[in-house]
């Protein structure tokens, strides 16, 4: 198999984000990841975007939603999913009163309140705080790695800017309708092509509205730039790499495969697969040779489907990782030649 060398992944990107199935060990890799980084003297901010924020665990100290520095040249923070809709929300709240009548503010209400629980809310709020902390981070860090989400909810985020635009045309058109707000949609989707989501988009002109519709459309514009932006950055090899984490069992094999095509199909760039808690060869008696000759199988159905992506192995731990001294060995391990 080709060989993935994290050295020069560590060394070369500006943003890298750890992926896979719940439970492969995904949050483990990405701090000895960021760990190993900051050790090679780059500044580096580990952020976590799963719900589940197991970075707290995996440093076994208190991390939250404020930058944490837990070694040197090493800062994280966990970002909170449910704290970024309400707030995001909040923001819509504020921005739509500016514009409602107080006979709709009982309809605007309701209607953000169903927008709270609506697909792709939550991804909504997430990309707009994570493409401020890529936007800030550039002139405090040198690279980001973000443990993101498990996988399927990772990559409803990173389509999240084609459908955008379709998104904010049904949210604007619950609170108005009208010749004024059709200008606004016009100037939000020019040509309706949602299928182009790296390109460049057009400049998006306010000349012929008002100022309550321009005052209403610029927000909108903004942040619908802004999103294409990340974008941008994240389908560019050259700044930024997806990496996914895998254990040598069927159901991790399946999603990871499924989950590099369809990155692949979305031009986002994916550098390689950490195979983790890989049988050691010492490991002796009945129990594990069937295990070993099962994981031998996993491993040749890993081959087929992940060929030609570079992939690295690391030996199943006796015990938990949990702690920096713990962290700093398996980086050592993750990163040897």
């Amino acid at each position: 198999m080709p060989e993935l060398n994290l050295h020069d992944l560590l060394s070369q990107h500006r943003q890298l984000m750890v992926g896979g199935k719940g439970g492969v060990g995904k949050t483990t890799v990405a701090s000895a990841l960021a760990l190993a980084a900051a050790n090679l003297g780059r500044r580096t901010l580990l952020v976590s975007t799963d719900p589940a924020h197991s970075l707290a665990d995996a440093f076994d100290r208190e991390i939250g939603n404020r930058e944490q520095a837990l070694a040197v040249n090493l800062t994280a923070l966990e970002v909170d999913p449910e704290q970024e809709v309400d707030e995001h929300l909040q923001r819509v709240r504020a921005q739509m009163a500016r514009f409602a009548r107080p006979e709709q503010r009982s309809a605007m209400e309701h209607q953000l309140k169903l927008s709270r629980q609506a697909p792709g809310a939550q991804e909504a709020a997430l990309l707009e705080r994570l493409t401020t902390i890529m936007e800030e981070a550039r002139e405090r860090f040198d690279l980001v790695v973000f443990d993101t989400a498990p996988t399927g909810h990772t990559l409803r985020l990173l389509s999240l800017p084609e459908v955008m635009a379709a998104w904010s045309e049904g949210l604007l058109r619950q609170h108005r309708r009208s010749e004024q707000l059709g200008k606004v949609l016009s100037h939000l989707t020019p040509g309706r092509d949602l299928d182009s989501p790296v390109n460049t988009p057009e400049e998006h002109q306010l000349a012929g509205l008002d100022d309550r519709t321009r005052d209403l459309a610029a927000p909108l514009i903004e942040r619908q730039r802004r999103f294409q932006k990340a974008r941008r950055l994240l389908s560019d090899p050259e700044h930024s790499a997806f990496l996914f984490v895998l254990t040598p069992e069927r159901l991790p094999i399946l999603e990871t495969g499924r989950a590099v095509h369809s990155l692949k199909e979305a031009g986002i760039p994916v550098a390689g697969a950490v195979v983790n808690r890989v049988l050691p060869d010492g490991a002796e008696g009945a129990f594990f040779q069937a295990r070993r000759e099962r994981e031998q199988r996993m491993m040749q159905e890993l081959a087929q489907r992940l060929d030609p992506l570079p992939r690295r192995q690391v030996p199943l731990f006796v015990d938990d990782i949990q702690g920096l001294p713990a962290l700093e060995a398996f980086a050592s391990r993750l990163l040897s030649r």
